[in-house]
């Protein structure tokens, strides 16, 4: 048994660590459970050795934006802190975390109790209190937040929650291989390639984006459709075509990288819907959270989890008054 808490959040990306930011100036014992190995889930960076210098790829989310007042303060948080700065080759709205994509979320993560590298597996009741299997690891708690993507969702509520299930189980997301491509000089393009059509839809030189530096450095976002045909391939196998698809789309004469590999995304992209928020069901004592519920972006799975954590301090007001 690993410990007792008043609420155990199940995913440690960015709906997750919105809504523990919120809860943890109320006092109560807050802990969040992640799978990864350490911060970044879809704000993921890898880091890798090329030639002796360690290099760094965002291959998930390779920006966002900030539109939503509340979020542009926290955005502007970060950028004094030195984990956020403007990216003006995607866009006037566009901003990256510095030095990768998972500065924010680690910055988030910094403040609050998370454990990494451990997966939830099971959900159910203990008596009066939610119990959470991990492993060989147990962690009770009186309220459940849990913000994985929809299809992980699905399949953790389905004991719990069959009504969170189903909501989760109607949401389908696109898989997106991504990949990270190194070269020994710089590539004739421009620093982004953006596509509705065709076999890659999104290509940025992550070197140009402010706070990196080191070898010319790129990543490739195939198309829904085409991360779908190739969907069950080796990831070598997978990056040498890719490559190969951006080469032919940018009109590019082939060059060989220096580094190359490739990452398989199975929950990249929510489908579009209507937005419904979180949800919270105060007689449970059990929530769910995420970009699928709101918006497929960054900006998205922050305001989800942070309205669901502002849902669970409106119920013990309520419940208190």
């Amino acid at each position: 048994m690993d410990g007792q808490f008043d609420i155990v959040i199940i995913g440690g990306g960015m709906a997750g660590l919105s809504a523990a930011t919120a809860l943890a100036a109320t006092g109560q014992r807050i802990i969040v459970l992640d799978k990864g190995r350490g911060p970044g889930g879809r704000m993921a960076a890898r880091r890798v050795e090329i030639d002796g210098e360690p290099v760094s790829f965002d291959h998930g989310a390779q920006y966002f934006t900030a539109r939503d007042p509340a979020f542009r303060e926290t955005v502007a948080a970060w950028e004094a802190a030195g984990v956020a700065a403007r990216w003006p080759a995607a866009g006037a709205e566009a901003w990256v975390g510095t030095p990768g994509m998972n500065a924010c979320v680690k910055h988030m993560a910094a403040s609050l109790d998370v454990r990494w590298n451990v997966r939830a597996e099971r959900l159910c009741r203990d008596g009066a209190l939610w119990r959470v299997d991990a492993g060989e690891e147990v962690f009770l708690a009186s309220t459940v937040l849990v913000a994985v993507p929809a299809e992980q969702a699905g399949v953790l509520l389905a004991e719990a929650a069959p009504d969170f299930a189903a909501r989760a189980a109607s949401i389908a997301s696109a898989p997106c291989w991504a990949v990270m491509a190194a070269f020994a000089a710089p590539l004739p393009i421009s620093d982004t390639v953006r596509s509705d059509t065709g076999p890659i839809s999104w290509a940025a030189r992550n070197s140009a984006k402010q706070g990196r530096s080191g070898a010319e450095t790129w990543v490739i976002h195939a198309s829904p459709a085409r991360s779908r045909e190739l969907i069950d391939l080796p990831k070598d196998e997978v990056a040498a075509l890719l490559l190969a698809d951006f080469f032919d789309a940018t009109g590019t004469p082939p060059a060989a990288p220096v580094h190359l590999d490739a990452h398989r995304w199975l929950y990249a992209q929510p489908e579009p819907r209507k937005a419904d928020g979180p949800l919270f069901d105060a007689e449970l004592q059990l929530g769910i959270a995420g970009d699928w519920l709101h918006s497929p972006r960054v900006e998205g799975a922050w305001l989800s989890g942070r309205a669901l954590a502002q849902a669970v301090l409106q119920e013990r007001l309520a419940s208190t008054s």
